[in-house]
């Protein structure tokens, strides 16, 4: 399912919510707090700053923008959603913008974000930045027109003014997780030789996807030297260990030659929302459904689809609601309290078949 650009999403009219605490029974109570060391009331600081709301655009209310680099393969459908709930909690009108390409579409995000970043009613820009360096100008002008800036899911760690731009995603070195279950699994299914792949794209120049597969890689090495069986195994990664170089057009083709042309894979890992869903459409084409231990990256629909077919063995979720929700609080508080550059990792989560029914109940993967 492809999503359209969303250029008119619904106006938030709720205003900044106050949470105020009862004081019945809990003040009483032993050890409670009732005010500031510094002789201020918590009543009065939690209050929005005045001209929180008339920042930048000066219109009475906040307007924040979130681009991502794919928005037509479900994955960032959740991140939407966790978007849209912050804002509503704060009174913002979020924008949620992306490129409608099921696969990395670096440039259409990047037009995208041209057109925004000089739009006046802008407050703030979440983005993500899978592509080290292409990003900079962008970031240089929302400084000079005054509009914050969050990145969110891909990190590029060149960023300009990358130590001043929160972050909220996951660490590439997550991947070791799926590492070590893939070799668990092989262990668990007493297979004892054979082919282990890594699929990716090194055209696309994505640096998280390419860490993430060289520390599965990694994980997978280690794994079969621990148990004594390393010499068993071809572990191929690529020249660079940053994936064996599949068509990221063709992925689901790519793959099934790959698989055929090795002869004997009993292993496989992808690495983003692209590969790991191919890898699953390949593993059900050639009939080796049980035959491979495959694992990957993401919880999207077709990932999920997978894990509960069998064709897929597991895969990492990164919590992409959290990767909504924080870079739009975060560039709140930027705004209304000056707190900027709180990074939050949202880690990882293994998903096999055991308990992918308790996934995505309340679209939070």
């Amino acid at each position: 399912m492809k999503h359209p650009i969303v250029t008119h999403p619904l106006v938030l009219a709720l205003g900044s919510a106050l949470i105020i605490l009862p004081a019945t029974g809990a003040a009483a109570q032993s050890g409670s707090v009732s005010k500031a060391v510094g002789g201020y009331s918590f009543e009065q600081a939690a209050q929005e700053a005045e001209g929180t709301t008339d920042f930048h655009s000066a219109d009475g209310h906040l307007t924040f923008a979130i681009v991502t680099h794919t928005a037509g393969n479900g994955f960032f459908d959740p991140l939407y959603v966790g978007a849209k709930v912050a804002g509503d909690m704060i009174g913002a009108e979020i924008l949620l913008l992306g490129s409608e390409a099921p696969g990395e579409d670096v440039a259409r995000e990047i037009e995208i974000l041209n057109q925004i970043v000089g739009d006046p009613t802008i407050d703030g820009i979440v983005m993500t930045t899978p592509q080290v360096g292409a990003y900079d100008d962008i970031v240089k002008l929302a400084e000079a027109n005054g509009i914050p800036v969050a990145t969110t899911n891909s990190y590029d760690p060149a960023l300009h003014n990358r130590s001043a731009i929160s972050h909220t995603g996951q660490d590439a070195s997550a991947a070791a997780v799926a590492g070590s279950a893939l070799v668990q699994c092989l262990i668990d299914r007493k297979v004892d030789e054979g082919s282990i792949v890594f699929p990716g794209s090194t055209a696309a120049g994505n640096i998280e996807v390419n860490n993430r597969i060289t520390a599965a890689y990694a994980a997978v090495v280690a794994g079969l030297k621990d148990a004594g069986m390393l010499d068993n195994f071809k572990v191929d990664a690529g020249p660079e260990n940053v994936g064996v170089d599949v068509d990221m057009n063709d992925a689901v083709n790519g793959i099934v030659s790959l698989f055929e042309s090795r002869g004997d894979v009993v292993g496989a890992f992808g690495g983003n929302a692209l590969f790991t869903p191919a890898i699953a459409k390949a593993v059900a084409q050639l009939e080796m459904t049980g035959e491979v231990c495959a694992y990957g990256f993401d919880l999207g629909p077709a990932q999920l689809e997978g894990l509960k077919s069998g064709d897929l063995t597991g895969a990492l979720g990164q919590q992409p609601f959290l990767q909504g929700f924080w870079p739009v609080m975060q560039l709140y508080l930027q705004i209304d309290r000056g707190i900027s550059a709180a990074n939050l990792d949202t880690r990882a989560q293994l998903v096999t078949r055991d308990n992918v029914g308790s996934i995505g109940t309340r679209f939070e993967n």
